[in-house]
């Protein structure tokens, strides 16, 4: 087994990190800059920071924070929100991210992931999915922070991100994504028996457990998470320290 990363997740809206439910009920958690710079002593693998309203809002990227951070934070920075070309992409990797992040713009134009890759390579290139359960019994793909149904098929899309050569999938369900009830177990095993390419967990992890269940019972590559980290109730040391009690290597 390869070894796990456990990356903390920054949603950012007007410069503070948030958090909220099912996309919901946001409330301000921190300084972006501050908060990464203690995950980095913690031991984080990744640092993923998300400008949850950039393409909702139609702005750029908070190119600031990421360089700001960039100086002081020597692990893996991934950067989305509000990337609409490769120019962001350019920019954004010159602010000091590592790899970026594309999810609403990527469903847009298909074509700007595999631009990405051939120019910055697939390294660089990560693919954010926002989905939820729909009536058929499968999953639909939802873009601006989970506002809008784009009625297409999570199977089909993933399909699509691997062959346009993205270096990884970050899986967020909208179902499970604040509830903190652990992560979508189902919706993960369904994308991680389609594709070929590290698929990173998001979206439900409340406790300790759920880090291993989710490594226990699906291929993820790694796992994120977001409020148990901001509001102090876990390290990310203790997470490290919880999977190797499971036998689970981790970085």
């Amino acid at each position: 087994m390869l070894a796990k990363r456990i990356i903390p997740c920054l949603d950012v809206r007007n410069g503070k990190v948030v958090k909220g439910v099912n996309f919901e009920g946001v409330k301000d958690v921190g300084n972006p800059v501050q908060l990464a710079v203690e995950y980095n002593r913690q031991g984080a693998d990744e640092i993923v920071f998300y400008d949850i309203t950039a393409s909702y809002e139609g702005r750029g990227v908070m190119l600031d924070v990421v360089r700001n951070t960039a100086r002081q934070v020597f692990v893996p920075l991934c950067v989305g929100g509000g990337i609409a070309s490769v120019d962001d992409f350019r920019e954004t990797l010159r602010a000091g991210a590592d790899k970026v992040s594309v999810n609403s713009q990527a469903v847009k134009n298909p074509k700007l992931i595999s631009d990405a890759a051939e120019i910055f390579g697939s390294q660089c290139v990560v693919v954010g999915i926002d989905a939820k359960r729909n009536q058929k019994g499968s999953y639909s793909v939802f873009i601006n922070g989970g506002r809008v149904d784009m009625n297409l098929d999570l199977g089909d899309w993933v399909k699509e991100v691997s062959e346009r050569r993205a270096g990884e999938i970050c899986l967020n369900s909208i179902d499970t994504d604040g509830v903190r009830g652990g992560f979508d177990i189902e919706m993960l095993n369904f994308v991680c028996e389609r594709v070929n390419i590290p698929v990173i967990a998001s979206g439900g992890c409340g406790a300790i457990e759920h880090f291993s269940e989710v490594f226990e019972k699906t291929n993820s590559s790694a796992a994120l998470a977001a409020s148990l980290f901001h509001f102090g109730e876990l390290t990310v040391g203790e997470v490290k320290a919880h999977l190797k009690e499971h036998n689970i290597p981790a970085r």
